[in-house]
């Protein structure tokens, strides 16, 4: 494939990121384990305009390794159009979760993890590094938050 388009604007990568964050239902979440051992799986998620909001239940390898680790790398999209955030997650029981999380998240995939009759928890996952580009041309600039702090 060539790439014939020029690489969009730092500002223009920001705003597609946060209208994917608002349309996409699936994420994928990186985890590992103490010993390093990876995980990766796909989540419903919902983008609160600070966090992304997980959940799953504690017992799985994800939950376990968000748990324990309190970090994770999600990722959106494909090899020509990523997005990559790196994030520290803290865990929410179903009775702490914040209403308006919880309800965001029901809002948008129709499923009400409190009222599940298996035990699920909720991640907050706080960005503190965001990628984004679409294709090669775009490694360049790619970089959107370091340090919490968004750098456009």
């Amino acid at each position: 494939m060539k790439i014939t388009e020029q690489p969009r604007s730092p500002g223009r990568r920001k705003r597609d990121l946060l209208a994917r964050l608002e349309k996409e239902m699936d994420i994928r979440v990186a985890t590992a384990d103490a010993e390093g051992l990876p995980c990766l799986v796909p989540l419903w998620f919902v983008w609160d305009g600070d966090s992304v909001w997980l959940s799953t239940r504690p017992a799985t390898a994800t939950g376990r390794n968000l748990r324990d680790g309190g970090r994770t790398r999600l990722a959106l999209g494909d090899t020509l159009d990523v997005v990559l955030i790196d994030g520290e997650a803290r865990m929410y029981g179903a009775d702490e979760v914040p209403a308006a999380a919880a309800e965001a998240f029901l809002a948008k995939t129709g499923w009400d993890p409190r009222a599940d009759s298996e035990p699920y928890v909720y991640f907050r996952v706080r960005p503190r590094a965001v990628q984004a580009r679409n294709g090669e041309h775009e490694m360049r600039g790619r970089h959107l938050m370091r340090d919490g702090v968004w750098v456009v």
